[in-house]
């Protein structure tokens, strides 16, 4: 199956939606299946579930990055940053790997431990 995502205002994922690899042969063959299915003429990109397209697996509120040709998630804290080879977004102090669950707390820049 190919997924394909709908570019909103700003280049934001509005949906994400499946086409059989049947119709969609090429990506502009699944975009033009889509057109067509919802009488539109709106900006589909696909994307892989296993990020091999456009960098990431595209979701509701990702922004797709033409410059980058790759699907983005949103900045989930101010401190953290873009790496440019994966377009993930890395805190700025590596998550521990001791298998604990942590959260990252802003206010102090640390991963704290989540007791589950």
């Amino acid at each position: 199956m190919a997924h394909f995502a709908k570019l909103g205002v700003g280049n934001i994922i509005e949906k994400v939606e499946v086409v059989s690899n049947d119709i969609a042969t090429t990506e502009q063959a699944g975009i033009d299946f889509l057109n067509n299915l919802y009488k539109t003429n709106d900006v589909w990109k696909q994307t892989s579930k296993d990020g091999s397209i456009r960098k990431n697996y595209a979701s509701i509120s990702y922004t797709y990055d033409q410059t980058r040709d790759a699907f983005i998630a949103p900045k989930p804290y101010a401190s953290w940053t873009l790496d440019e080879t994966t377009c993930k977004w890395e805190a700025p102090v590596a998550y521990p790997d001791d298998g604990k669950y942590y959260d990252w707390n802003e206010e102090t820049q640390q991963w704290i431990v989540d007791n589950r």
